[in-house]
């Protein structure tokens, strides 16, 4: 086995892909039975859109239902404040496409079961490495039938934040810090609602509404580790407020029983000081956990996949042995913007978040058109659109089933 991938999120499934159509054998492994977990960001910002389209999978990203997102706004007491805008994006792609994540994943595995180099084990949940002379081989992993093992020249953890193989490589990562955790629940949507995803700001209070078409998928800011203090007030502790946010709910809030119907993110921001052993690679959140703030994990950890193939899939393909000085070039190349993106996650956290939660504040002014601001407006759309040095396939593919 050239590879072994722990993890089926966006970072594995997109290693995979792109190694398999360059000819690598490759197995990706992923826990659950299926990708259908609900409340995991679903935002698919043009940098993604654009390596999809250079993989020859857009037109079949674009026939999935999705909604399609020009500008974000935040909405304040004052009213509706556009604040980013992709509509001028040189890019074919100048908009965020909302899309459940389960669906893209089933897109990236059905496009790389195509390759005979490609093989998905699913319910298989990795459990350790295997060591030999201080160079890792591959991986244990436990399913229904029991205990196993794969042997691989390349072993990747894309398996999250809390990723299992990380701890067993002994890699810890660096902790930032953050001033939240994040609850999130549907409520359906009717006509008269507003059309637009928002960042909703009050004193005290901060929320995310995503138009989902059918519904709205809320995230409900909460001070971190505030959890346990805002469930013992019982339910109506978190729908007063959000009806007093936002008022064209309703009577809809009463939808939300009680805490059962909400998912908590833990919101964590952290990175790894050295992604790599021999034979051993961290990609996506097993390097670098990021902040929900402006929903670019996604893309993130995709743009990581696309670097990880351009520079292993010739090795790979070989069979030769990956001489750790390679492995570094991943981190090289993926370092700067990952650090670059969680500087500018903190500093909105520390700026906005922390003032509006634990401070109790007026939020920070926001102008009526952050969008036509010199500078500004252009280096935000940029930023959120395509982040920072985005990748792009170098890889060719080479065998198809």
């Amino acid at each position: 086995m050239s590879c072994v991938i722990a993890g089926g999120g966006p970072a594995g499934a997109m290693l995979a892909l792109q190694l398999a159509r360059s000819g690598v054998e490759v197995t990706l492994l992923e826990k659950h039975a299926d990708f259908l977990r609900d409340f995991r960001g679903d935002t698919i910002h043009p940098s993604t859109m654009e390596v999809l389209d250079e993989l020859g999978l857009i037109d079949d990203f674009l026939k999935m239902p999705h909604r399609k997102t020009y500008q974000v706004h935040a909405l304040t007491d004052e009213g509706l404040r556009p604040v980013v805008s992709l509509r001028e994006l040189r890019t074919p792609y100048n908009y965020i496409a909302m899309v459940p994540q389960w669906d893209f994943l089933d897109l990236i595995t059905g496009a790389a079961k195509e390759y005979p180099s490609f093989r998905l084990i699913m319910n298989a949940e990795a459990t350790g490495l295997i060591r030999e002379d201080g160079v890792v081989r591959g991986l244990r992993y436990r399913d229904a039938s029991g205990e196993h093992e794969i042997r691989a020249a390349l072993t990747v953890a894309a398996d999250g934040r809390r990723s299992t193989l990380r701890a067993a490589a002994g890699l810890v990562p660096k902790e930032f810090g953050a001033p939240m955790d994040v609850l999130w629940f549907r409520m359906p949507r009717e006509a008269g609602d507003l059309d637009q995803t928002f960042l909703r700001l009050a004193p005290g209070r901060l929320m995310v509404a995503i138009n989902r078409e059918t519904y709205w998928q809320m995230a409900y800011v909460i001070p971190k580790g505030g959890f346990d203090r805002l469930r013992a007030q019982g339910i109506d502790a978190l729908r007063e407020p959000v009806r007093r946010l936002l008022p064209f709910l309703g009577d809809r809030v009463g939808l939300v029983r009680d805490y059962d119907d909400l998912s908590m993110l833990t919101v964590a921001v952290n990175r790894l000081e050295r992604w790599h052993l021999p034979g051993f690679l961290c990609i996506g959140d097993a390097a670098h956990a990021m902040s929900p703030v402006f929903g670019v994990g996604i893309n993130l950890a995709v743009q990581d996949a696309v670097a990880t193939a351009n520079l292993l899939a010739g090795s790979l393909r070989s069979g030769a042995p990956i001489p750790e000085p390679a492995l570094h070039l991943v981190q090289r190349r993926r370092l700067f913007p990952a650090r670059v993106t969680q500087t500018a996650q903190r500093l909105f956290q520390d700026r906005v978040i922390s003032v509006v939660l634990e401070d109790r504040r007026e939020p920070p002014r926001i102008p009526a058109n952050v969008t036509g601001v010199p500078i500004l407006g252009p280096a935000l759309r940029r930023f959120v659109g395509f982040g920072v040095r985005p990748e792009h396939v170098r890889t060719k593919a080479l065998i198809r089933a």
